[in-house]
């Protein structure tokens, strides 16, 4: 079920175009989530968190519903721990990591990336799995080039005056 070196290959292509288009922030991380959705069928979910007061704030997302975890503290969860740390969290089996934040029954592993600008962590890609022991060393590297890309655009909606993500003007 884990994607081959082309798929992600091609992902990585298709998020390098949406970046050459340029465009807003909004329309960018949209865009983006959508491509590692839809190219990587072993990601059930993927979401955007943007750091907002010490909170991640849930971004653009793509999955078959919303999360209720729209507010995370850093710190809290794995993806607090992976926003307090600046490092990648790999969780083969969710249910056996008393730091998870249940989402949804199907999930079975999760990997959250950091989204680092200027050595300062601004966001992070957070994506779960109804496969177990989903992600592999190719997802981490992968996932990680995508978050140096994409990490410029995270400013945007980490100083959006109060406004909730996306109804900034």
């Amino acid at each position: 079920m884990t994607a081959t070196p082309d798929t992600y290959r091609g992902a990585l292509e298709a998020v390098e175009r949406i970046l050459n288009r340029g465009g807003d922030a909004d329309d960018v991380l949209r865009q983006v989530v959508e491509v590692l959705h839809d190219r990587c069928d072993h990601y059930s979910w993927v979401g955007i968190y943007l750091v907002e007061d010490g909170d991640l704030v849930l971004g653009p997302w793509k999955g078959p519903q919303a999360t209720e975890h729209v507010r995370i503290p850093i710190g809290q969860g794995i993806c607090g721990a992976a926003a307090a740390t600046g490092r990648t969290e790999v969780v083969d089996d969710v249910n056996a990591d008393p730091r998870y934040l249940a989402c949804f029954p199907s999930t079975r592993s999760e990997i959250v990336v950091p989204i680092a600008y200027e050595g300062r962590v601004v966001g992070e890609i957070d994506i779960d799995s109804d496969v177990p022991a989903a992600f592999t060393h190719d997802d981490n590297a992968f996932l990680e080039r995508v978050a140096t890309l994409i990490s410029a655009h995270c400013l945007v909606g980490w100083d959006t005056g109060g406004f909730p993500w996306g109804t900034a003007e």
